[in-house]
């Protein structure tokens, strides 16, 4: 293959395969330095054929087949189908170029060639282990930050919907309650997926309250209007690939019941949603025969099931959920974590699915901007688990703002086209194609990055992410500083049980205090791995595993300080609270600036909305929290401290008030008492 390499398209292309032909170009120009020249096909070295043959006949399959004709080799592409197709060009992308399926996110360009010599060996793709794969884009609070555009636009979107394809998915949520004239939908069919839809908008359906602000949301009272919503979704979607999302919730993402205190009984509740979805999807079969469809059996729809309240009609695919920290078990609910098994019983019939999450938000301990902290084997036993237990036709994957995740998404893959992964050398795997040279330090490195964190309950699973430093952070500094600190902490009892509420600020400073010696140990390893890498290597080095250790181990500074600063005060100890409040605002900055070092190039603005972690409202809390300190024997001077503990004895006898009263700002103040106090 060169850059005189002649390709060979089919008679009819697709807006989906020209899409993929465009990327195939690109990155023959960027190895060859120009794009490929496309000729008819007996003049062509590579022939794009698009059905009509025996060669690939299974869904969205392909082979390569090499002759000879006119005396040289031609590589003969079958493609069963329009996906199969466009994974076909994906697959010389990366076989045969060299083009990383996380190129994009990795900034890892392609390496120029001359000439790349192709074996003449056949190939045919192998079938996939699940039927719809793909991702929910969730809490994409950064992909939305990114623009100066809202919603986001297509340019955002394009390198999402082609990495997941090139991870052989074929599915995609495509975001979350964005707004209708966003362009993320029409985006991913003209990529060739399928679309779905997220469980709080049944059919893809504008939410009731929207389109009738003033209508009571009752599908028993208003049951018309309702119809009418969801026939409007099936009508402008029904000519595009889709998996229609059943299911019947309240406004927002909770139960209907709570807007609806008429249903006040399971039995009540799960007749209502058993009869809202047969209606939906009588309605989708008349307009749009043979539709695929799913419903999530996800918190309260899943207690009303096992309970025997909800049928659902027979070909729906049930999708079942972990609980957010990669365990098949329903999810923690604030303080209340039951721990049922989220997988269907032997003898549940009919087709079965899984939502997995590679991050999450929860306003607890969740992993939001660094990867999911539980071990490989721990995320591999349970899909793995979950397929044995017939839960395979879908596996949707919460991918989140895709770029802190990679390791992550890639270890799902795997699971989604092979049905199994080698948890063991997961991390291997993943070094190889990034650090070629290092493969060893970086898999072992990214072993204890995952292995270090920090375990706040008794579960394998109740690891703490990066959401663990800064919610449970303001929550503390609101209740100190509302004055809730006799009566236990209520919102805090999912991590620390009823304790006292100075013993909980003391739970959560040795468990941070803990964390942050043993990040700064990976992450002074980190700075040292990162200073023999190449630079092009580095670069992706230090924005992937060297900052999110960073970001950690500086959360959990900040939790650390935050705490002692609260134990002193409790103590009376007012300039010494002061001084460690100071130090966790400290952490915090040194947070942001990790931040902010990821953001070169194309990266720039990527964590300007970080909403859902929020590192800037952390700051702003432990900045208030410090100021409000100074009210308790700095105030109303805001320069008693100053004299008591930082002015010469000799000063403090003759000084005149004119030329010495200049209140120091809150951190010049706190660095001179932090040497004052030896703190």
């Amino acid at each position: 293959m060169s850059e005189d390499t002649r390709l060979s398209l089919p008679e009819t292309l697709s807006v989906p395969i020209t899409n993929a032909l465009d990327i195939f170009s690109r990155d023959f120009a960027k190895v060859f330095g120009r794009a490929p020249e496309i000729a008819p096909e007996g003049e062509a070295d590579i022939v794009l054929r698009l059905g009509g043959n025996a060669v690939a006949t299974e869904p969205e399959s392909f082979a390569i087949e090499f002759v000879v004709e006119g005396g040289h080799v031609v590589a003969r592409v079958d493609a069963a189908d329009e996906l199969g197709l466009i994974y076909a060009l994906l697959y010389l992308s990366s076989d045969w170029l060299g083009v990383d399926p996380f190129w994009f996110w990795a900034d890892r360009e392609p390496e120029r060639r001359g000439r790349i010599a192709i074996a003449p060996k056949p190939y045919r793709s192998a079938e996939r282990s699940v039927r719809y794969r793909g991702w929910f884009v969730n809490d994409e609070v950064c992909l939305i930050g990114w623009t100066d555009v809202y919603p986001p636009p297509a340019e955002i979107w394009k390198p999402v919907f082609e990495t997941l394809l090139r991870l052989g998915g074929n599915l995609v949520i495509p975001g979350t309650d964005l707004p209708r004239d966003g362009v993320q939908t029409e985006v991913a069919a003209e990529m060739g997926l399928y679309v779905s839809q997220h469980h709080a908008e049944p059919l893809g359906a504008e939410m009731f309250f929207r389109a009738h602000p003033n209508e009571e949301a009752s599908f028993d009272r208003n049951g018309a209007l309702f119809e009418t919503l969801w026939r409007e979704a099936i009508e402008r979607q029904k000519d595009r690939k889709v998996v229609w999302a059943l299911g019947f919730r309240g406004q927002g993402d909770c139960p209907f019941w709570e807007q609806d205190p008429d249903y006040d009984t399971p039995a009540r509740q799960g007749e209502l949603i058993s009869r809202a979805v047969r209606r939906q999807y009588d309605l989708l079969q008349s307009i749009v025969p043979g539709a695929p469809c799913l419903t999530y059996v996800y918190g309260e729809i899943a207690e009303l099931y096992r309970a025997g309240h909800v049928d659902f009609p027979e070909g729906v695919t049930r999708i079942w959920s972990d609980n957010g920290y990669g365990r098949m078990v329903s999810r923690r609910q604030h303080n209340h974590s039951l721990r049922v098994p989220s997988l269907p019983e032997a003898g549940d019939a009919g087709l079965h699915g899984i939502y997995y999450h590679a991050t999450f938000h929860d306003l607890q301990a969740s992993s939001h901007l660094t990867m999911l902290p539980v071990s490989s084997a721990l995320i591999v036993d349970e899909l793995e688990a979950a397929f044995a237990a017939k839960a395979d036709e879908v596996l949707l994957l919460n991918c989140g703002n895709i770029r802190p995740h990679l390791y992550t998404l890639d270890l799902v893959a795997m699971l989604w086209n092979d049905g199994k992964a080698d948890a063991g050398k997961a991390p291997e795997h993943f070094s190889r194609r990034y650090f070629p040279a290092h493969v060893g330090a970086v898999a072992a490195l990214i072993r204890r990055f995952i292995d270090i964190a920090t375990p706040y309950g008794p579960h394998e699973d109740d690891r703490a992410g990066d959401e663990f430093y800064h919610h449970p952070a303001r929550s503390l500094a609101g209740h100190l500083m509302r004055g809730e600190t006799i009566a236990t902490a209520e919102d805090l009892l999912w991590a620390t049980g009823r304790l006292p509420f100075s013993d909980q600020a003391r739970w959560f400073e040795k468990l941070a205090r803990e964390a942050a010696t043993r990040y700064r140990a990976l992450e002074d390893d980190c700075e040292a791995l990162a200073a023999r890498l190449p630079e092009a290597e580095a670069l992706f080095f230090r924005d992937f595993l060297l900052f999110q250790t960073r970001f950690l181990r500086t959360g959990a500074e900040g939790l650390s300080c935050l705490s002692r600063s609260i134990e002193a005060f409790l103590g009376r100890q007012y300039p010494q609270a002061f001084v460690h409040a100071a130090k966790s605002v400290w952490a915090y900055r040194e947070t942001l600036a990790a931040m902010e070092a990821t953001e070169h190039g194309k990266w720039r603005h990527f964590f300007r909305a970080d909403w859902l972690t929020n590192v800037k409202i952390t700051l702003y809390t432990v900045e208030t929290l410090r100021s409000y300190y100074r009210m308790f024997g700095d105030n109303p001077d805001f320069f008693i401290w100053h004299k008591a503990y930082l002015m010469p004895e000799s000063e403090k006898k003759i000084y005149l008030e004119n030329t010495h009263r200049n209140p120091p700002s809150d951190d010049l103040l706190a660095e001179r008492l932090q040497l004052h106090f030896g703190l």
